[in-house]
């Protein structure tokens, strides 16, 4: 499988050598190891506040304190807060499906760009990237990864790291497989995941030094039910703080 992925990467270098890349979105040629022309990657729009501050969810109004939503104030997520670099939009959308689905690896150094967004519009993050925490991205079933050839939020971490400093490390391991996520309520999802993760040997090893903390990474935070039993698995372990950091916000 690795093998397959440094070829998947490898041959994209050279395509972009030899033939001229268009934006993803509008079609315009572009250059350079991108998927977005500078005005297609303009007009997609920042998290605005208010949002949130537990999962990044917009408000639309005027509040001058800390807002959080009705879905997470009377939750407690084994995470302290997610941070989506975007709102949901329909670019994003088809770039993480492609990626996914279409098995268009490159996709994920574009969507590890815009992920990084959020590490410089938020100061929460700045312990983080400050402190060296390493990126763990949400870890797929073997049997799905087998079938799909890659991690999504693997190959999203790896650019994300290459954005903000950040090393990578495959600190989970999911232990069952689970019915898909998208068709089920908040309460279905978390029923769902229940148990689902746990530390990877690398990861028990790195827990074992109580650090203070790591950054979990996934494409999309939409009711928080992965994250959460990632984020429960990791602080079992020993992390001291779990932040979520995702490209979109579902």
């Amino acid at each position: 499988m690795k093998e397959w992925i440094e070829r998947r990467r490898w041959f994209a270098r050279v395509l972009d050598l030899i033939y001229p890349g268009v934006c993803h979105a509008c079609g315009a040629g572009i250059s350079g190891n991108r998927a977005l022309c500078g005005d297609c990657d303009a007009v997609l729009p920042g998290l605005r506040d208010p949002f949130c501050r537990t999962c990044g969810e917009e408000f639309e109004g005027r509040i001058d304190a800390a807002f959080e939503c009705p879905n997470c104030r009377d939750l407690e997520f084994g995470f302290d807060f997610a941070r989506p670099a975007l709102p949901n939009h329909p670019v994003l959308l088809e770039l993480i499906h492609d990626l996914k689905y279409g098995r268009k690896i490159e996709l994920g150094n574009e969507l590890g760009r815009l992920a990084a967004r959020a590490f410089f519009e938020d100061p929460r993050l700045e312990a983080a990237r400050s402190g060296l925490w390493p990126l763990v991205p949400v870890p797929l079933h073997r049997k799905r990864q087998l079938w799909r050839h890659f991690n999504q939020a693997e190959e999203i971490a790896r650019a994300l790291g290459g954005y903000v400093g950040l090393p990578v490390l495959r600190a989970l391991t999911r232990t069952r497989r689970t019915d898909s996520q998208t068709r089920l309520s908040r309460s279905q999802r978390l029923k769902n995941l229940r148990g689902a993760f746990a530390l990877s040997r690398l990861g028990r090893s790195f827990a074992a030094t109580a650090p203070p903390g790591v950054v979990l990474v996934d494409d999309v935070f939409t009711t928080g039910a992965t994250t959460d039993e990632c984020a429960r698995a990791l602080r079992r372990g020993g992390v001291q703080k779990v932040v979520v950091v995702t490209v979109m916000r579902g």
